[in-house]
């Protein structure tokens, strides 16, 4: 997913300090993430858990997206009262944290393979991610506290390529690089009705082109090409992306 430094930090809003500086508050959320819950050692098993209720609000998600998720809605998804679920959760930023923590699950095990092979596979499974829970396009756009799996994910890409020349700031931005092209392609997905944003657009281009050829000449000539495979976007700009990764580490190797 995607970790600004606000995100990575959870910093809360704070006030200001003697020297000009801010004095910041951890966020809540952070002790959800990061701290397991306390088990209680006496009376009957509680209710809810921290999971449950992250997994109601994706339910409510997947099927009507991150506006439709509410305290309400999942109470009484749950069979239970909104000041129930105020006993473990304070607020929807809190919740959404959760969601998002419970969506990612766990990037791909560490391994042995080439960088290449490695980045291809963790681009496909974001990307997979992504799809598959359109929702978390609009949660992961502003700055929010980070759990130890969404840190995970940006662990183990910046992991794969260690020891290859590149420095630690080229290592995050070709992190950033392949979380984009990821989101950009689930975005596009989100927007098609059939699912195959390009094969929407070539629908719309080709009879347009077909009866302006003499004006749009080059796209006349490029749309002549039959297609080299099913909404090939995704595969075609990774390539490129990793292509340009290739051509770096093998400069930095050289020299």
């Amino acid at each position: 997913m995607l970790c600004t430094v606000d995100a990575v930090a959870g910093r809360a809003q704070g006030g200001p300090v003697a020297g000009g500086g801010v004095v910041t508050e951890p966020h809540p959320a952070l002790r959800l993430l990061w701290e397991p819950p306390a088990r209680p050692t006496r009376g009957p098993k509680p209710g809810l858990t921290l999971e449950s209720i992250a997994r109601a609000g994706i339910e409510i998600a997947d099927a009507e997206g991150l506006s439709a998720v509410s305290m309400q809605r999942i109470a009484g998804l749950l069979g239970h009262t909104k000041m129930a679920l105020y006993r473990y959760v304070p607020g929807k930023a809190e919740l959404v944290a959760l969601m998002i923590e419970h969506t990612a699950g766990d990037p791909p095990p560490p391994n042995d393979a080439p960088w290449r092979e490695r980045l291809t596979d963790w681009t496909h499974r974001m990307a997979a991610v992504l799809t598959a829970h359109p929702w978390l396009l609009d949660a992961l756009a502003a700055p929010r506290p980070t759990g130890p799996r969404e840190l995970a994910w940006l662990e183990s890409v910046v992991a794969a390529l260690d020891g290859h020349g590149l420095t630690g700031a080229e290592r995050m931005d070709a992190a950033v690089l392949l979380i984009g092209h990821a989101r950009t392609i689930a975005a596009q997905h989100r927007q098609s009705a059939t699912g195959s944003p390009e094969a929407e657009l070539l629908h719309a281009l080709v009879p347009l082109i077909h009866t302006h050829a003499t004006r749009y000449p080059a796209l006349a000539a490029a749309l002549t090409d039959p297609p080299t495979g099913h909404d090939n976007a995704f595969d075609f700009g990774l390539a490129r992306i990793l292509d340009g990764l290739a051509a770096l580490i093998t400069q930095r190797t050289r020299t």
